[in-house]
């Protein structure tokens, strides 16, 4: 993105994202964190509440799962994993062969892996609290059962992203936020992070990334622009197109998006009388980067509304006023 010198020089009119900043500033959760929103590459606005600032490094949650799809797309390309269609066996030492050797690297990515591994069922073996109370994330990972097909349905499952990014430190042989820093954090000018480590020895490749607003803003600027950052391409156009791809049709499972791709959401959001296309990564609380390519626009927005369903509310109803207040231009 360019400085926020050029602000001024946006066709952008700031009147209408003024006022929702002057809105959301008397919203009385106070945990909005941050707005920042790009559009032709210009750094047009961005706004901070409760305490945050431009600095502050902010725990996106889910919305990691969208950046560890990113980098098993760089993992591919470099030849450390062959395919999307590999058994995720080839990559994971021990698995047990209990029908999980049948799961490919696709399934885990399009979250269709059929473990029993629902993280909204918490009598569900596999849901992610359970894996926050494992002393061994990996041996606890293996012994969850099938409880499906592997790719017959869609249902969330943190697990999935888990496996994604356990595939890509064994195949890389390094840690995933090292992957992280030297494939994608480095030539996006992301120098500060922190990712959390959990036993023994991995990264959470599902969540608790921390990164600012404007990283996250950046990351969506990398999709919007087909995977070239400075000229340079990082990821190839094919995974890009395959991450915003509507693979999965899930607007029966979840309110806030109709299809899923490579761990990246779509919504067709209604502005005016119009439809407008949104692929958006996603994370509790409303931390969100959502990529409007007919506007060529990114919004992104921290948030610090954990398990609390106004959060992802109040994201959407952000959005809805940034793209009511562009489209009307």
């Amino acid at each position: 993105m360019r400085s926020p010198a050029e602000i001024s020089k946006s066709k952008m009119d700031l009147a209408p994202l003024k006022a929702i900043y002057s809105d959301m500033d008397r919203d009385p959760h106070h945990d909005l964190k941050g707005i920042v929103i790009i559009r032709d590459a210009r750094l047009v606005s961005e706004h901070y509440f409760n305490g945050d600032s431009v600095h502050t490094l902010h725990d996106i949650r889910s919305a990691t799962k969208s950046l560890t799809s990113l980098l098993m797309g760089i993992a591919i390309q470099k030849g450390l994993v062959h395919s999307v269609e590999d058994s995720i066996a080839l990559y994971l030492p021990g698995l047990p062969k209990d029908g999980k050797e049948k799961i490919t690297i696709g399934d885990l990515l399009t979250m269709r892996s059929g473990l029993d591994a629902y993280d909204d069922d918490a009598s569900s073996p596999g849901n992610e609290n359970t894996l926050d109370a494992s002393s061994d994330w990996i041996r606890t990972v293996y012994a969850v059962p099938m409880k499906l097909a592997p790719g017959a349905k869609y249902v969330y499952c943190s697990l999935d992203a888990f496996l994604t990014g356990a595939i890509i430190e064994n195949a890389s042989h390094m840690p995933l936020d090292q992957f992280a820093n030297t494939n994608l954090f480095g030539p996006l000018g992301i120098e500060r992070y922190s990712w959390r480590h959990v036993p023994v020895d991995l990264v959470t490749g599902q969540g608790n990334l921390s990164i600012t607003a404007r990283d996250e803003a950046a990351i969506g600027e990398l999709m919007l622009d087909d995977g070239v950052v400075h000229g340079h391409r990082i990821l190839n156009h094919d995974w890009i197109a395959h991450s915003l791809a509507s693979q999965v049709a899930i607007s029966d499972s979840d309110p806030y998006a109709d299809f899923y791709g490579y761990m990246w959401y779509t919504k067709a959001e209604p502005v005016g009388s119009d439809k407008v296309e949104v692929h958006f990564a996603s994370g509790n609380g409303g931390n969100k980067i959502y990529i409007i390519p007919s506007l060529h626009m990114v919004v992104a927005i921290t948030s610090s509304a954990y398990n609390q369903r106004y959060g992802q509310r109040r994201s959407q109803d952000i959005l809805l006023r940034v793209l009511s207040a562009v489209h009307s231009e």
